[in-house]
């Protein structure tokens, strides 16, 4: 076992539909409450701008639905982010329904939900919005991120960790621990999903050197920055 869960207690478990509704809804709101959001660098994802971070999303949310049998809608190469996003308005209720049907399974629930969050987060930095209090997708979006950890964990050699935040607390790796790392939801989340630098990440509050630790926060489509893109 890479992860488990030891307590959510007041935590949003909601469904992978719930959260991936959640996330369109979030960004929609953030575009429309910001003049030439489209256009706006997006740190965390270099080369990128608001827009073609809107154009992934909708791209990714076309693809999951041909894959299952649904019909392929080709995405305008120049398409405004406004466009784009109406696009993806328009079919995430068919994702939603694909969701639903797979009972929230990881193969195309909780990763796509994961990845949908991170990167409302990630606008939300562009933008200098701040991160939601409450999101229907932190839960399904922390535990695929854990699990990740986790694995990458028991790749390098490495005992496991203990991850502790605001009402929630995972073990990433196998037991007993040997390290212990706590953070606000946010500082914690950014951290697990490869936006925060090893210099950030060490000064986070541990129970244990983080020096050994700091090679596993690289996996899969995760890599801290170099030098600190967000606070």
């Amino acid at each position: 076992m890479t992860s488990s869960r030891i307590r959510v207690p007041g935590w949003n478990t909601a469904t992978a539909a719930e959260g991936y509704r959640q996330v369109r809804e979030n960004i929609a709101i953030l575009v429309a409450d910001h003049a030439g959001a489209g256009e706006r660098a997006v740190p965390a994802c270099p080369q990128w701008t608001v827009r073609d971070l809107i154009a992934h999303l909708t791209e990714i949310c076309d693809r999951v639905i041909t894959r299952f049998g649904g019909e392929a809608c080709p995405i305008p190469e120049s398409a405004s982010a406004v466009e784009l996003l109406k696009l993806w308005l328009e079919r995430g209720p068919e994702a939603d329904t694909l969701l639903a049907a797979d009972g929230g399974g990881k193969s195309r629930g909780d990763i796509m939900v994961m990845d949908a969050f991170t990167h409302e987060l990630d606008i939300r930095y562009a933008l200098g919005a701040p991160p939601p209090e409450a999101h229907a997708a932190w839960l399904r979006g922390f535990e695929v991120l854990v699990s990740g950890l986790g694995a990458s964990l028991g790749r390098h050699g490495l005992p496991g960790m203990r991850l502790e935040t605001e009402g929630a607390t995972w073990i990433a790796g196998t037991e007993p621990v040997a390290a212990v790392l706590s953070g606000a939801p946010a500082d914690l989340y950014r951290t697990l999903a490869g936006r925060r630098s090893p210099a950030q990440i060490a000064a986070m509050d541990w129970l244990g050197d983080p020096e050994p630790w700091l090679r596993a926060f690289t996996w899969g489509p995760f890599t801290p920055p170099e030098a600190e893109i967000e606070r």
